[in-house]
């Protein structure tokens, strides 16, 4: 009898697993990063993630209804905790209606352009002996901005092509690198001496370049007109980012031609400069206004391209000088990057 009451006890003295008799599904509440077993983790892990997805479509699901219940009464959506929307406080956050921010940006270098009394002539040139694809992202560029000149670089310095294009009434100079023949870095420089600056020439500031599609692989791409783009500068809150904005402002004339429904935007989140080139159509939708008895009219964007991704490395002041040159901003990551939501621009 004790030998039968031993083998037909309970199964976890016999060392086997205990069957679940209930059918009940045990719910994966937390991350299981803890366990060991890559296998069972990995199984875990999935479990745990459809069980999430399934929880917050429950969430908005029940959401949604109470909306509908209490119609306008319904509590606003709360909005998501973003890098954003949580940023750390800048000191130099530039209020809109600072008298003393408006005053500057009317007496800077970049007035006249804004103003309209003067219409950027952009050169344009290249690292040494650049590849034959970095050519392509210039033919976009020229696309992109109007008035950009082409010369070879050949065998001369920066500070010879400041002079030369400085003494042909150039008022920009634009100097694209590159690495593994995709463009990685751009230089601008401000070749038109101001009384801002004393009656020199600058700013010059360096761009690090990533993300670069060209205008053919941008989807459902359309083509770039001669039209002068709108300009949409947006996300520039710091004084700097003023600053920043302003200057990439000054390489388009500020005669927008509305006819070519054309924008050039330049959107800066998290110190990254996102630069996108779009077109909007209108076209007859199939709502159709009570009033009017027409078919409502809808807007759409079209990309045109090229898209890149620009983030600011350095600002000098005057035209390119890296041995005498001062910096009004150096990009010093260890030191000014101590949390990720800590922003310059």
């Amino acid at each position: 009898m004790a030998l039968s009451k031993k083998k037909g006890g309970h199964a976890s003295l016999q060392g086997k697993k205990p069957l679940n008799t209930a059918k009940v599904k045990r719910s994966v509440t937390n991350n299981p990063g803890h366990i060991k077993n890559k296998l069972k983790r990995s199984e875990m892990y999935g479990k745990y993630l459809l069980e999430k997805k399934a929880k917050k479509r429950q969430t908005r699901i029940q959401r949604e209804k109470e909306a509908e219940a209490l119609g306008e009464e319904a509590p606003k959506k709360l909005a998501p905790r973003t890098l954003d929307n949580t940023r750390e406080s800048e000191v130099t956050t530039v209020q809109p209606d600072d008298e003393e921010i408006l005053a500057d940006e009317a007496e800077d270098e970049f007035a006249p352009y804004f103003s309209d009394e003067i219409r950027p002539k952009i050169l344009l040139t290249t690292r040494p002996m650049p590849s034959g694809e970095l050519f392509h992202f210039i033919a976009d560029l020229m696309r992109f901005i109007p008035q950009l000149y082409y010369y070879p670089r050949k065998s001369y310095s920066v500070k010879e092509i400041c002079q030369f294009g400085a003494n042909r009434k150039f008022t920009h100079l634009i100097v694209l690198s590159e690495k593994s023949k995709v463009c990685n870095g751009m230089l601008i420089s401000h070749l038109r001496p101001s009384s801002a600056a004393n009656g020199l020439g600058g700013p010059t500031a360096f761009f690090k370049i990533s993300n670069v599609i060209p205008s053919t692989d941008v989807p459902n791409n359309g083509s770039a007109t001669s039209h002068v783009p709108e300009l949409n500068l947006h996300g520039f809150t710091t004084r700097l980012g003023h600053r920043a904005g302003r200057f990439l402002g000054s390489l388009f004339p500020h005669n927008a031609q509305f006819q070519g429904r054309q924008v050039a935007t330049f959107h800066n989140q998290r110190d990254f400069i996102f630069v996108r080139h779009h077109r909007y159509v209108f076209h007859e939708g199939k709502q159709v206004n009570k009033e009017t008895g027409k078919k409502k009219t809808k807007a759409r964007l079209q990309e045109l391209g090229p898209r890149f991704t620009m983030k600011m490395r350095w600002l000098q002041e005057g035209t390119f000088d890296t041995q005498f040159g001062e910096y009004e901003w150096f990009h010093k990551r260890k030191e000014m990057d101590t949390t990720r939501r800590k922003f310059h621009l």
